[in-house]
């Protein structure tokens, strides 16, 4: 009896070992489009039947299986050797009505726009004017100001900021917030803006290339207090996170878009409260062209989701294909690669590492990647929109 129940104790804790190990996850693709429609995707229940839907472009993908496509505005393909009006998009209620809407961030500096969600009725959707000037080529949608909402991070005519909006008559009015004094770094094809609690205050701050932006109690005084350090050359979307566990918020980001290089910078805070940083590259700066080991151009895009299970947010990104056209960047013609980096942590304080996982080769990201659980299985699935057409990777 007693060798039974020791057998059957055994079992049961391998039973539950077994349940909670991480696992690596399987791609299925689904090629949506094979045109250049635009350079970023999102998702939002567009029909409002409590499912997931994907919005590319000209077209609003009906899920869970996106095998209708929707019109919201007038198709147009671009030439692969240029680029699209579309360069971030995102579903959101932006009238109130409960149904979503799409926000577009168009080419560079030029003005935003938004797409009204006609409630289930035929047709194209009505076009509205948005923020004017929305600068950068990584845009995100957050609230950076507890309880004001969310809204784009961008720069706009020389200054680092953000917009936010309430609904009056039924339609969003803008409100540019300005972070930074005015620098002709924050021009309409700035490279690489974040956002997170760098510092542990409770508060949201900003983070581009060149350092951080410390959000002050009072978050309309401006400027707001500058942290310098180069976290990248000419960064993608800069992700915040405590990577390795010590309860420190540590930084990740492509080093040059379009160039290479992938980098973690580890959050240093001395007795005092002082932060500095220090470099780990997860894929080389400057890579040996003559070696097989990884390394990928053109990372414009990057999005974090925890891929596996395992509890520790991964990331995910790729090779923006034919960024700057055929002749227009290194290794323009090299497989458009997807890839989602798994973090490691050996548990007691140590080594920190990011294990790549090849998930495609012929789609990579655009200047927008969006990780996000499509079909509610729990699990991240993956969207992509770029000059190779339009993906979705849905994960198992």
């Amino acid at each position: 009896m007693k060798r039974f129940v020791i057998l059957l104790t055994t079992v049961i804790v391998l039973l539950f070992v077994s349940s909670v190990i991480a696992k690596e996850p399987t791609f299925k693709k689904i090629v949506l489009e094979d045109k250049f429609y635009a350079e970023g995707s999102h998702y939002g229940d567009f029909n409002k039947d409590g499912k997931l839907d994907i919005v590319a472009g000209p077209y609003w993908y009906a899920g869970p299986d996106f095998t209708k496509k929707y019109e919201i505005y007038p198709v147009k393909a671009f030439n692969p050797e240029g680029y699209s009006d579309n360069f971030t998009v995102f579903g959101v209620d932006l009238n109130g009505d409960g149904w979503d809407d799409v926000f577009v961030c168009p080419h560079p500096g030029t003005q935003g726009y938004w797409f009204e969600n006609p409630q289930g009725k035929e047709g194209h959707w009505t076009k509205h004017l948005g923020p004017a000037e929305v600068g950068n080529e990584s845009q995100s949608w957050t609230e950076i100001i507890k309880g004001a909402g969310k809204g784009p991070i961008y720069n706009m005519n020389g200054y680092l900021g953000f917009a936010t909006f309430e609904i009056k008559n039924a339609q969003p009015e803008w409100t540019f917030h300005i972070v930074s004094p005015e620098d002709k770094r924050f021009q309409r094809y700035t490279h690489g803006i974040g956002y997170g609690d760098v510092n542990g205050d409770g508060r949201t701050d900003l983070i581009e290339k060149e350092g951080w932006w410390e959000q002050p109690e009072d978050a309309n005084k401006t400027p707001w207090a500058f942290h310098p350090f180069k976290f990248a050359d000419a960064g993608a979307h800069i992700l915040v996170y405590d990577v390795n566990g010590d309860g420190l918020n540590d930084v990740v980001t492509a080093w040059h878009c379009h160039l290479y290089g992938l980098v973690w910078y580890k959050q240093i805070k001395d007795a005092d409260g002082k932060i500095t940083w220090e470099r780990f590259e997860i894929i080389p700066i400057a890579p040996d062209l003559n070696s097989d080991a990884l390394r990928i151009t053109q990372m414009h895009a990057l999005d974090t989701a925890d891929f596996n299970g395992d509890g520790l947010l991964d990331f995910v990104t790729g090779k923006r294909f034919w960024a700057h056209g055929s002749k227009g960047d290194k290794e323009a013609d090299a497989p458009a690669v997807l890839y989602w980096f798994e973090l490691k942590r050996d548990g007691n304080g140590g080594a920190t590492t990011f294990i790549p996982h090849k998930i495609d080769d012929d789609s990579g990201v655009g200047t927008q990647v969006t990780a996000v659980d499509l079909n509610n299985d729990k699990t991240p699935d993956i969207i992509v929109s770029n000059k190779k057409g339009t993906f979705v990777f849905l994960s198992k």
